[in-house]
């Protein structure tokens, strides 16, 4: 597996249009990535307010359902 993949790199060198296309697919992941991290800390942001929202929601009639 490693020297296939040290044989993929070498071919890279010797054809300028791969190299350009693997730098340009690996900017692209990059970018996937940001945005993948960037849309998980808003989904975590908006699943704590929402917690936040239903235990603020839920405690009055909690306490309406203590026994007294």
């Amino acid at each position: 597996m490693a020297k296939a993949l040290i044989g993929y790199m070498n071919s890279d060198l010797r054809d300028p249009r791969l190299a350009a296309d693997n730098s340009r697919l690996r900017a692209r992941v990059r970018e996937l990535e940001a945005v993948v991290l960037r849309l998980s800390e808003e989904n975590d942001k908006l699943v704590a307010a929402r917690a936040e929202e239903l235990l603020v929601d839920t405690a009055p009639r909690m306490q309406e359902m203590q026994p007294a």
